[in-house]
């Protein structure tokens, strides 16, 4: 369905905006500037046809000032949703599509150079009386572009224009219309959630996502609570006077469809099924949403009997499939496919539906169609898209802006179906280098012993100097040497006492176990019980001590992935062979450990958390230069715990996570996503 469209505008009406699919040839709409080429552009990359999005991606690039230096009246509205937000979905997508880079990607490029030209050029908005959408659908492009670019008047504009509409609402806290920008008066009262209004209420639920936003959330919410009250009917909704309340026009329109979309984003799944389910009782009843449907009457409204081949009922259908997974959502995805395949397929592409009631057509086929239609069926039925990520994986992005997590899922789409990657709009921002700069602070004053309660913050601090003080000192010995023993001692003696005073610790470093295993523990005597009584007195030969510092001292580092929610490590501590006494650095401190036992026979030892802390407290590592520290998988922090000195180190990354906003990504115990699932 895609490529016989958009192979027919190639073929008969580039370099004009839209095809006409009666006569095979092409016009101009909004613009005279190949429209359909751009809106179809990112819908090449998500049906994974990177060549052609390489090759018309070069086009615009080579052709950028004859494509947009003229001087014509366009459509802000129009031009926004699909010029501006083609391209930067485009340009987001150049990594993945194979485009050679610039070095500041995605925070450059010539694509979102393309973006912010047009979009500086639509700064002074549209015509005085315009509709409700008209002034309120810029936050996604416009606040894109603003954290892309690092110009913020694109951001503030789309806002003061929603403020503007928030302080016009009426005392029924509705809207209207249509509305004169100059003046603030209202020139249409009839309120509703379909055409004119529609795309106000959706970019108040998706800038609120995007940005982090709770102001906007608050606004939709209040409209929401007015909407149910004064528009809403049996799960249908009608249009109301804005000032009185009172129903105007009993009306469906094909717009409204959007809505059950919204309402699965907001997790209010219940209503929206029920919403959608009426909706598609209007496809089946004509085989097309018309433009307008009169619900008391079950009958298409007289002069709106078209279907442009528009997306919003097949939008939703997406929206709640991937929410609940009902199959029936699927029977209605193909009910679509099936419908548009046999109505509107003509032999160059596909045509509006002039009149839905005998399926005459018209010679247009608008840009849309190839921009959302088209990929919003391909997703219901592509399971596995990039587009569906939940996180499991992602793309880690070193930008000059520092390294960042791309590709992680969460893409918000804008008005026009072009998805948006919120983390590298996160990437970009000002916000972000805030964030790395509170969260560096947080780190240079963190101390895990402290937190844990394992030492009192008196000794930490003498611990941390006495560590920090030797650290300069060893600016020329290699990693992982170990102290004098002076020092090694009197540092042992000031844990060692809190731990045996003050507290005993139980808890186990896990171990990995092969699938089906099942764990049988016993106690078994420790290696300080088993000794002769005051062994630990005796005095310790050279080659014992040689053989220690070796096996400690080439302590190396190394990562693992979570497998599902359960962190698991065949990590073992050095074991030393020796005839000779031991040189256990407990000093005499009774530490249990575990004989775990498998079905299999196979036996692993297991050595509580106080040991490994001791352990690591004779160590100390060299600073080093920032590229030879071995940094930590974020995920993989309490197997750290056994490698790193807990006290001090060097700008540690344990507690970084790009891909999400900052107050979802800090926590202590590095926990960054809620189903714990890795980058």
């Amino acid at each position: 369905m895609f490529y016989h469209a958009y192979n027919g505008y190639i073929e008969h009406a580039y370099p004009y905006d839209e095809l006409r699919p009666l006569t095979c040839d092409g016009h101009d709409t909004w613009g005279s500037y190949s429209l359909t080429l751009i809106d179809a552009l990112d819908t090449l990359a998500v049906m994974g046809n990177n060549t052609e999005f390489r090759r018309v991606s070069y086009l615009l690039i080579e052709k950028a000032e004859s494509f947009f230096d003229m001087d014509i009246n366009v459509s802000v509205f129009e031009t926004n949703i699909r010029v501006v937000g083609g391209l930067l979905s485009a340009h987001l997508m150049m990594k993945r599509a194979g485009m050679l880079l610039e070095p500041g990607w995605p925070c450059s490029g010539p694509l979102l150079r393309m973006a912010e030209n047009i979009a500086r050029k639509l700064l002074p908005g549209e015509t005085t009386v315009t509709c409700t959408a008209g002034v309120g659908t810029f936050i996604v492009e416009f606040g894109t572009l603003s954290r892309l670019t690092g110009d913020p008047i694109f951001e503030k504009v789309a806002m003061k224009a929603i403020k503007a509409l928030w302080n016009h609402r009426s005392p029924l806290n509705l809207l209207g219309n249509h509305v004169d920008v100059s003046t603030g008066k209202w020139t249409a009262l009839d309120s509703g959630i379909g055409g004119g209004v529609d795309s106000y209420f959706e970019y108040l639920v998706k800038g609120a996502i995007m940005f982090d936003n709770s102001e906007l959330l608050e606004m939709f919410r209040v409209y929401e609570q007015s909407i149910v009250q004064h528009l809403k009917r049996d799960d249908w909704y009608m249009w109301a006077n804005m000032k009185k309340g009172g129903i105007t026009l009993p009306l469906f329109t094909s717009l409204d469809a959007y809505w059950p979309g919204i309402q699965s984003m907001l997790g209010d799944l219940d209503s929206a099924m029920k919403t959608i389910h009426n909706f598609h009782q209007v496809w089946q009843q004509f085989g097309a949403t018309p433009e307008f449907y009169n619900i008391p009457k079950a009958e298409v409204h007289q002069g709106r009997e078209s279907y442009p081949l528009r997306p919003e009922l097949i939008e939703s259908t997406v929206y709640l499939y991937r929410a609940t997974r009902d199959p029936f959502l699927l029977k209605m995805g193909v009910d679509m496919v099936e419908s548009i395949e046999h109505v509107a397929r003509t032999k160059c592409g596909y045509a509006t539906v002039k009149d839905v009631r005998d399926h005459r057509l018209e010679n247009r086929m608008e840009s849309f169609f190839l921009a959302e239609t088209t990929k919003y069926l391909y997703l219901l039925f592509d399971q596995d898209n990039f587009l569906h990520n939940s996180g499991g994986h992602a793309t880690l992005v070193h930008t000059p802006n520092g390294d960042c997590v791309l590709d992680a899922g969460g893409y918000i789409f804008n008005t026009e179906a072009h998805p948006i990657d919120l983390a590298a709009v996160h990437c970009c921002s000002a916000q972000k280098k805030e964030e790395e700069k509170v969260l560096q602070e947080f780190h240079d004053s963190l101390n895990i012993l402290e937190l844990l309660d394992i030492v009192n913050t008196m000794d930490v601090k003498k611990i941390g100097k006495k560590l920090k003080k030797r650290k300069r000192k060893l600016n020329d010995v290699p990693q992982y040497v170990m102290p004098p023993e002076p020092f090694k001692e009197e540092m042992l003696q000031n844990v060692t006492h809190v731990l045996v005073e003050n507290m005993t610790v139980s808890h186990h470093i896990n171990t990995s176990l092969s699938e089906g295993e099942q764990l049988v523990t016993r106690d078994v005597p420790s290696d300080a019980e088993l000794r002769p009584e005051g062994i630990l007195s005796e005095p310790v030969s050279d080659k014992v001590k040689s053989e220690h510092d070796t096996a400690y001292g080439n302590l190396q580092t190394h990562e693992v992935l979570p497998t599902e929610s359960t962190l698991k490590t065949d990590m073992q501590p050095p074991v030393v062979e020796s005839s000779q006494p031991s040189t256990d650095l407990t000093h005499g401190i009774k530490v249990n450990s575990q004989e775990v036992i498998t079905k299999t026979g196979r036996k692993k030892q297991t050595f509580e958390l106080a040991q490994q802390l001791l352990d690591l407290l004779s160590t100390v590592t060299n600073k080093g230069s920032e590229a030879e520290i071995k940094r930590p998988n974020v995920a993989d922090l309490y197997e750290t715990m056994a490698n790193y000195s807990l006290v001090y180190m060097h700008k540690p990354n344990l507690m970084r996570c790009p891909a999400q906003p900052f107050h979802a990504r800090l926590s202590v115990w590095g926990e960054f996503f809620e189903d714990n699932t890795p980058v």
